[in-house]
């Protein structure tokens, strides 16, 4: 029997526990280190379906192992499954999850047959918390050959401009005093960063096109009749990679530096300091991947110019950049609405995303066939370790 018939017919037997998963994590939103929920789900629905499951692993708590096969070709399949503060699933990661354990499930079928180790690796808070870039670090990916996951979007992309980014808070320290009465005896934090974003506003003159810079205040005072002595926000940095990004931190750095100079206050930076990296694609196992998404009926459109124009980040790129990978994007047909909209939210559990949840799952555990069954991609991957 071909190997990919027998892991199509092991996940049409399972792929309306598939859809479930998908709706029960969407149902029940967890943010960044704290899915618990979902990853109890998936841990049991990838041991239930024969795989060896290690949850908790490298010191989090909601990060796990689910492995099957003992082949020489080791393919990592990564599930994400945290949600965005507010707007819940508006980015997929229900969706995302379910693919990465239905593929799973599916190779594991046919694993040992076509010389394979597959394993489903949980890797929680995608959404700023970079568990992708902890698990590296802490030699989760340790042994792995190739890596991929796939990734709802409004519509198909096989190389989406994936950029390097920089996540960090600033936080500003004053000293209070009566707003009106003693006005003299206080240093304003919020007017610190009021300086910061508006020399922000006039560094973007000077930075590349492609080059990102947003943020939010998280903290703006306390009361109106009292100088604020605490203020903070939230920022991301983006750039093309992350040679540049290291170049543009610099710059901005030096906005938020400009707040604490002019008026006084005390100045604390904290996190960026392990970046989101660019995206490196693998050529060769997108292709394959390509070859299987299309021969379940989805297609890739030309974006042509607009393709540089859609840039996002995720610590996927880390992966990349330790080994060869893959992260395509699915299409759900959610056109106007895209991601980080709460209208993506509801669009990730339509008809049109359980369709791609099923054909993402099978298209990569095809993939990790044809990644072990061809024998020029084996043996350039067992090389590269």
């Amino acid at each position: 029997m071909d190997p990919k018939f027998g892991a199509q017919e092991r996940f049409r037997a399972i792929q309306d526990n598939i859809l479930d998963l998908s709706h029960r994590i969407h149902g029940k939103p967890e943010l960044c280190f704290e899915e618990e929920h979902a990853c109890a789900w998936l841990c049991e629905a990838l041991s239930d379906g024969g795989m060896k499951v290690d949850r908790g692993i490298c010191d989090l708590p909601t990060a796990f192992l689910a492995r099957a096969g003992s082949g020489p070709l080791h393919v990592a399949i990564c599930a994400e499954y945290d949600c965005l503060p507010g707007i819940g699933h508006a980015c997929g990661h229900n969706m995302i999850a379910a693919m990465a354990a239905g593929a799973g499930l599916a190779a594991a079928k046919v694993a040992d047959e076509v010389g394979l180790t597959v394993t489903v690796v949980g890797t929680p808070a995608e959404e700023g918390g970079g568990g992708k870039i902890l698990l590296l670090e802490r030699g989760a990916f340790q042994g792995v050959h190739a890596a991929m996951m796939v990734h709802p979007a409004p519509m198909e992309m096989l190389e989406a401009n994936i950029i390097a980014a920089s996540i960090f808070d600033v936080h500003y320290t004053g000293k209070e005093a009566h707003a009106s009465a003693f006005p003299e005896l206080g240093i304003n934090a919020a007017d610190a960063l009021t300086i910061a974003q508006t020399s922000i506003g006039l560094l973007r003159q000077h930075i590349r096109s492609g080059d990102r810079i947003h943020g939010i205040v998280t903290k703006g005072g306390e009361a109106p009749n009292v100088v604020p002595a605490h203020t903070s926000a939230s920022y991301i940095v983006r750039a093309q990679t992350l040679d540049e990004l290291k170049d543009l931190r610099l710059k901005v750095d030096r906005c938020f530096q400009a707040g604490a100079l002019a008026t006084g206050a005390k100045l604390e930076i904290r996190g960026g300091e392990r970046p989101y990296a660019e995206m490196h694609y693998d050529h060769s196992i997108g292709l394959l991947y390509k070859k299987n998404a299309e021969a379940l009926g989805r297609e890739f459109p030309d974006l042509g110019p607009a393709l540089a124009r859609l840039a996002a980040s995720t610590d996927m790129g880390n992966v990349s950049l330790a080994l060869p990978a893959i992260h395509p994007m699915i299409g759900i047909n959610s056109l106007p609405a895209v991601n980080h909209q709460p209208e993506f939210t509801a669009h990730c559990i339509t008809p049109d995303a359980d369709k791609a949840v099923l054909d993402g799952a099978l298209a990569m555990a095809w993939t990790a066939i044809d990644m072990a069954q061809d024998a020029a991609t084996r043996e350039r991957l067992l090389r590269c370790s």
